[in-house]
C-alpha cells in the first residue's frame, strides 16, 4: 500500500505542476513583452515514468515524475497592429504562439487526473485502515 499512496502522490505532485504550467500559458497569451526581451513563451512539462519493483509480487511498474520544463521554441503569431507600442517596423506584433482553447482543454483534463489520483488516494487509505480493523479481530 505504501508504494501505491507514494506512486499516486507522485501522479498528484506531476498534475499540479502541469496545472501551473497551464494555467501560466492562459495568463501569458497576449503578453508581448517579457524581463527576457520578445513575447512569452508558452512553457510544456517533460514528464517521464520512473520504473521500480514491487517487492511482494515482482511485478514492475511506473510512477511519474517531472523531468524538466522546456520552451516552445516555435514562432510567435505575428499580428497587424500598428498602434501598439510593441509593434515592429511594418507594423506587426509578435504574440506568444499559444492557442487558448488547447491550453483550457489540457487545464480541464489535468484537472481531472488530479481528482482521480485524489480519489485513489483516499480510497487506499480506507482500503488500509478496513484492513487494519479486520487484522485487529484476530
Amino acid at each position: 500500500m505504501v508504494k501505491a499512496i507514494e506512486t499516486l502522490s507522485a501522479a498528484l505532485s506531476a498534475a499540479r505542476q502541469r496545472v501551473n504550467i497551464t494555467a501560466s500559458n492562459i495568463a501569458n497569451a497576449e503578453t508581448t513583452r517579457t524581463a527576457e526581451g520578445g513575447p512569452y513563451q508558452k512553457r510544456m512539462l517533460v514528464q517521464v515514468a520512473e520504473q521500480f519493483r514491487n517487492a511482494l509480487d515482482g511485478v514492475s511498474l511506473a510512477k511519474p515524475k517531472v523531468e524538466k520544463v522546456i520552451l516552445d521554441e516555435s514562432a510567435p503569431k505575428m499580428v497587424y497592429k500598428p498602434g501598439h507600442p510593441d509593434a515592429n517596423d511594418q507594423g506587426f506584433v509578435a504574440y506568444p504562439n499559444i492557442n487558448v482553447v488547447s491550453e483550457m482543454t489540457e487545464l480541464m483534463s489535468v484537472t481531472r487526473a488530479y481528482e482521480a489520483a485524489a480519489n485513489a488516494i483516499q480510497t487506499t487509505k480506507q482500503i488500509e485502515e478496513r484492513g487494519a480493523s479486520i487484522a485487529g479481530r484476530f
